[in-house]
């Protein structure tokens, strides 16, 4: 574990380069692709450990060192990033049911199944139209398993 856990991370998206981590377009938000890592604290989020212990436990951890050394990459990975989305999302005035559209993409796409048990629990009532990609490698390092991109909808004057 790279830090305790329960340290405090800045909940909305950050760029790790400079470039904008989410631009508004009229009614549109459009989030860069964000990875399991806290640019502030170079956290590269590894397995549960680098996550809350009740998020972890809401994900899959079993406590089997043999299981969870297996799965909880990719499943904390991918609760992080959604969370990231989800707090960037709120901190604009949204929800996530103003996701549209989601772009992920995976090193194994035999990940997919996992990321998305995790994904629906984000997604219960509405999900976004989604694309899957397999890639070969992700910035910054090899542990970076999933990357995820969203667009969203938020009208200026709601009903």
């Amino acid at each position: 574990m790279n830090t305790p856990p329960n340290f405090t991370l800045d909940p909305t998206a950050k760029p790790l380069a400079k470039y904008a981590a989410f631009r508004k377009a009229g009614d549109f938000v459009f989030l860069s692709g964000v990875i399991a890592v806290e640019p502030e604290s170079g956290l590269i989020v590894r397995g549960f450990a680098d996550i809350s212990k009740d998020a972890a436990l809401r994900i899959g951890q079993t406590g089997e060192f043999s299981s969870d050394i297996k799965v909880g990459p990719v499943l904390a990975q991918s609760w992080f990033v959604l969370n990231k989305i989800q707090t960037t999302v709120e901190s604009l005035g949204g929800e996530m049911k103003d996701v549209i559209k989601l772009v992920q993409y995976f090193k194994n796409l035999d990940h997919f199944a996992l990321y998305s048990r995790v994904r629906n629990q984000f997604f219960q009532t509405v999900s976004p139209v989604s694309t899957v990609v397999e890639v070969s490698e992700m910035l910054p390092t090899k542990d970076i398993l999933i990357e995820v991109e969203a667009t969203v909808y938020l009208p200026q004057h709601r009903p």
